[in-house]
């Protein structure tokens, strides 16, 4: 296994923002009884909006651990990516940054599905300072839950070679 760089300075990840797309994994965690998971965010982009779990997947970070990288930090357990569903490949293009309105966000996105065992979670207060269980009808229904979030659990709005 390659070993992952560090993270970036403020100045150098703001230029890669601004320059190139962002590969990140996204996380629909439901519980045993199908609710899912969302936390409200704090930071741009996205701010104010309940949104799933995920993050960043690192330079010379394979998927694989990515993924148990990123479960274990936003959920306090590390998942394995055989124990999710592949939801497809998505683009969020947003129109501010975590550096303001001056720098657009542009991400490709891996769409997973996971369930949360025990429906126990460590949820980590950095980018969202509150957590809910939506059931699918009160997820898909809420203008409070940002689209992007919302077209995991509809099926027309991954990548499909369009």
């Amino acid at each position: 296994m390659a070993d992952t760089k560090p993270l970036l300075d403020r100045e150098t990840f703001k230029t890669i923002v601004d320059a190139t797309p962002l590969v990140s994994i996204d996380l629909l965690v439901r519980n045993a009884d199908s609710q899912i998971l969302v936390g409200k965010r704090v930071n741009r982009p996205a701010q104010g909006y309940w949104f799933v779990p995920g993050g960043r997947i690192l330079k010379n970070e394979r998927l694989t651990h990515a993924f148990l990288r990123l479960t274990e930090q936003e959920l306090g357990v590390a998942i394995p990516i055989e124990n999710s569903r592949y939801l497809g490949l998505y683009e969020h293009f947003y129109t501010d940054s975590i550096f303001g309105e001056d720098v657009s966000t542009h991400y490709v996105v891996n769409g997973f599905e996971v369930v949360l065992p025990n429906g126990n979670a460590l949820l980590p207060k950095e980018q969202h300072n509150e957590y809910r269980w939506l059931s699918e009808t009160e997820f898909r229904a809420s203008d409070e839950v940002h689209v992007h979030s919302r077209w995991y659990v509809d099926k027309t709005k991954g990548f499909r070679g369009r």
